[in-house]
């Protein structure tokens, strides 16, 4: 028999269309005209579509994403075996990432979307759809957590990044590599998680102002002492190699941590990890510690300053940031 899968549509490329020949494209489809554009979808499941919104993924909010939370957790009470969401790719690994730290289901969550729009030559969207359809209808993938389907891979969502601009093939999972292949319309599973994590608890809203800043050559704490620390609700930094930053931003952001604001340190390179005995400088890892700052492990800037997010909304204390940092970096 085949399985209740639910669609909702988010926007992105995947739903864009240019308003007349040779124009830019913008959000034009929803759920209905994006499964009506792959009539195979109906041969491995029963489908039911709801566009949730249509914005570009950069304009997307945390409100966004707690809403797209709760329609797919709606879904899942209403008998859905799987859920769908398509997305924009620009911040497709970041909603996925989000929505993995508060999804407590079996049932698959596969994120997927587009590089190409849908007037395009060779047009990804159908393809990426169809796996993704394919991707929450396997028994194989479930306790997975939030998936990533895209180019007929299947990523976690802790792993996975876009890692090229243009590319069909660009999202990748540094260090992992995909879970799963889409093969003869059929997931084949490659490898398991060695564990998966309680959910967080989902706040009613996250209104965390955390920015990013990126470590470059030269730097010398002024762009920290631009950062009002009164308007912050943490930081996080993409350090050089393990998470290295200069010493004077090191210096500048322990002034804010001890007026309580949470400093985490993530790897910029896009893969690989932070470490915490390998180098002993001012400015490295073990000063970093030393200093109170969190290490980011395994997540990017990017994630790191998710999963903060989620926990200064939560109102975790310091000590139990650096515990889920270490947790979920791992």
């Amino acid at each position: 028999m085949k399985p209740l899968i639910a669609v909702g549509s988010l926007g992105g490329t995947i739903a864009m269309a240019p308003a007349e020949p040779g124009a830019g494209v913008s959000p034009a489809l929803g759920a209905e005209e994006l499964i009506a554009s792959v009539p195979q979808i109906e041969e491995f499941a029963y489908i039911t579509a709801e566009s949730v919104f249509r914005v570009p993924s950069p304009a997307l909010t945390f409100a966004h994403l707690l809403k797209a939370l709760n329609y797919a957790k709606g879904a899942v009470a209403s008998g859905a075996r799987g859920v769908v969401l398509t997305h924009g790719t620009d911040t497709l690994d970041e909603t996925a990432f989000f929505l993995d730290l508060l999804w407590d289901a079996p049932e698959p969550l596969v994120i997927t979307g587009a590089m190409r729009s849908s007037d395009a030559p060779g047009a990804d969207g159908p393809a990426n759809l169809l796996a993704a359809v394919i991707a929450a209808s396997s028994e194989e993938l479930r306790g997975m957590g939030v998936l990533v389907a895209l180019d007929d891979q299947v990523h976690l969502a802790r792993t996975v990044t876009k890692s090229h601009a243009n590319s069909t093939g660009a999202f990748r999972s540094p260090d992992w590599g995909p879970i799963a292949r889409i093969v003869e319309h059929r997931a084949r599973v490659m490898m398991r998680p060695a564990l998966r994590l309680p959910a967080l608890q989902a706040p009613e809203a996250i209104d965390a102002n955390i920015p990013i800043l990126e470590m470059g050559l030269g730097e010398d704490g002024r762009v920290v002492r631009a950062v009002d620390s009164h308007s912050i609700d943490g930081l996080v930094f993409a350090g050089a190699g393990v998470g290295h930053i200069s010493v004077s931003m090191a210096d500048e952001a322990e002034l804010m941590m001890n007026g309580g604001v949470p400093i985490v340190f993530a790897t910029r390179q896009g893969g690989g990890t932070t470490t915490v005995a390998a180098y002993d400088y001012p400015g490295s890892e073990i000063d970093l510690l030393s200093r109170g700052f969190v290490g980011a492990g395994y997540l990017s800037p990017r994630k790191a300053r998710i999963l903060l997010a989620l926990l200064v909304a939560n109102g975790a204390s310091l000590k139990e940031i650096r515990s889920e940092f270490a947790r979920r970096g791992e």
